[in-house]
């Protein structure tokens, strides 16, 4: 990428360059793309019986290390991306793998950030995802119609390059295809489907736009191409006139995109010896010293300010349904620090339809087979609701990081992922609120004390909590570092003051309210 552009997705405003500028400066990849290339019946046959026995061994291989697998299709209507798919799977364990066609949005999808039905499809450790059209039609086929602006799209490539790369960085393969048509080749199979009784409904109306508009849609395309072809996810264009050639390139790179991943995978390398973080270094300053536990209020004042606050909380969820906004509160803070009784006042006064309290313990097995981001993006509350979670994404950065349950280099990268997922989110609306519910060590040890002596509380103490405690300092340094590195201004951290549980509530529902507030206001 030329360095004049190196910083052409940080910034919203420098994306206004026109597509004519655009391609003046890039030489069009797709008018470089040879289309009278062909391959002959037998050389096809003899070729393809190879690559679809070389892939229903890679899919075996692929499922015995536990290596998942993403294949974007994208690329012109009637660029054969259908019986490309059919072939593919032909030869392949129907167990092992998933076709996701992917058509416009639902009611409900279009509740979430775009990505976020995409999540719900993704391949487990071992399996195969095949998306036949994906994330890219929100920049091309999206954008053609106007469901898009062309202001918008530059945050778009910015969000689906950071989703690919978090899912490289999680062992994810992705191979991504744009089979590419000439306008006549276009044309002339649009209109033969259109003939056929079988095919013909499968044209249509946006596809016949895009051979009329087709300049305007190449144009769009090879931006994308351009800023979404990056190190860990490139594309691979495949010259698509001929419908032998266009299938035996795609899987004689399929299949060696998955046998450079296996060999990877099989090397094993050693992770790179980092050093460790068990202190705050003189630069990072000590957030949680900083929280004044003396605060707190009287049994009267508690009742009074805890009516008012909730009274108002009630108010804003009407209004929250009314504008279809969604609201998100996070949850994290010291064993028995109060987040329950903290989540109970919240609630109290709530409509019970219009809120959902998730809480978050050790991942399922199902859920270690993902990209640990997954399980969230499945609980997220969609538009006019209030989603409470009870513990959160969070924990990678602290209890994986401390027992020692996420690697270093995952732990590491995790603050990077967090704000950017963080970023999608009030990027699509979301009100997102973030407590840590802090208590001095001395509190705790007597809350520890309480539910040991209380048959009705006993089931609330393990002895992961008493583990948890011997192993305050670590925490604390995680904790530190979890604020300074993910709080950002529009996904801020409060600190709660809660070794009054009195004091801790009011201020929870009195701070849930001032957001709501703010982003109504907006």
């Amino acid at each position: 990428m030329p360095p004049q552009f190196s910083s052409y997705l940080t910034v919203e405003s420098r994306y206004l360059f026109s597509v004519q500028h655009n391609l003046k400066l890039f030489k069009s990849m797709l008018e470089t793309l040879d289309l009278d290339l062909s391959l002959d019946k037998s050389t096809y046959h003899s070729q393809i019986k190879a690559l679809m026995r070389q892939l229903r061994s890679l899919q075996k291989a692929c499922r015995d290390q536990k290596l998942p697998m993403v294949v974007v299709l994208e690329g012109w209507a009637a660029a054969g991306k259908g019986s490309l798919v059919k072939k593919m799977v032909g030869y392949m364990d129907p167990r092992g793998f998933t076709v996701h066609p992917i058509w416009p949005p639902s009611e409900q999808e279009q509740q979430y950030p775009f990505l976020w039905r995409f999540w719900q499809k993704l391949p487990a450790n071992g399996s195969i995802g095949i998306f036949y059209h994906s994330w890219y039609t929100h920049v091309l086929e999206d954008r053609l119609f106007d469901r898009v602006s062309a202001v918008e799209v530059p945050m778009a490539i910015r969000q689906i390059n950071a989703f690919e790369r978090q899912l490289v960085d999680d062992g994810v393969v992705i191979a991504k295809f744009w089979i590419h048509l000439g306008q006549k080749e276009l044309k002339d199979r649009l209109k033969k489907y259109a003939k056929d009784e079988l095919d013909a409904w499968r044209v249509r109306p946006e596809d016949w736009q895009q051979a009329k508009r087709y300049d305007e849609y190449a144009a769009f395309a090879e931006e994308m191409l351009i800023y979404t072809s990056t190190g860990v996810a490139p594309w691979t264009l495949v010259e698509g006139n001929d419908k032998r050639w266009a299938r035996v390139k795609v899987l004689t790179q399929l299949v060696a995109t998955l046998t450079e991943a296996l060999d990877r995978h099989q090397l094993q390398m050693p992770a790179p010896v980092l050093p460790p973080q068990e202190q705050l270094t003189p630069t990072e300053p000590d957030a949680l010293a900083q929280v004044d536990l003396s605060l707190s209020l009287s049994s009267d004042e508690y009742k009074k300010q805890l009516r008012q606050a909730q009274v108002e909380l009630r108010k804003l969820q009407q209004k929250i349904y009314q504008q279809q906004v969604p609201v998100l509160v996070l949850f994290e803070g010291w064993d028995a620090a109060g987040k329950g009784g903290a989540i109970k006042r919240l609630t109290d006064v709530l409509d019970p339809r219009s809120y959902v309290v998730n809480t978050f313990a050790a991942p399922t097995d199902e859920e270690k087979a993902h990209h640990y981001l997954w399980r969230f993006w499945r609980r997220l509350p969609n538009t006019g609701t209030i989603g409470i979670f009870d513990r959160s994404w969070y924990g990678r950065v602290l209890v994986e990081r401390v027992e020692g349950l996420a690697t270093a280099i995952e732990w590491r990268r995790a603050y990077r992922e967090i704000n950017e997922f963080e970023a999608q989110l009030t990027n699509a609306s979301y009100v997102l609120v973030k407590f840590w519910l802090h208590i001095s060590p001395d509190e705790q040890l007597q809350r520890f004390k309480s539910r040991q002596d209380d048959p009705f509380k006993q089931y609330k103490l393990t002895d992961e909590d008493w583990r948890n405690r011997e192993q305050w300092g670590l925490y604390e340094v995680a904790v530190n570092q979890a604020i300074q590195r993910t709080n950002t201004p529009t996904a801020p951290w409060t600190l709660v003051a809660a070794n009054d549980k009195y004091f801790a509530r009011v201020q929870v529902i009195q701070t849930v309210t001032e957001a709501i507030s703010k982003h109504l206001q907006g």
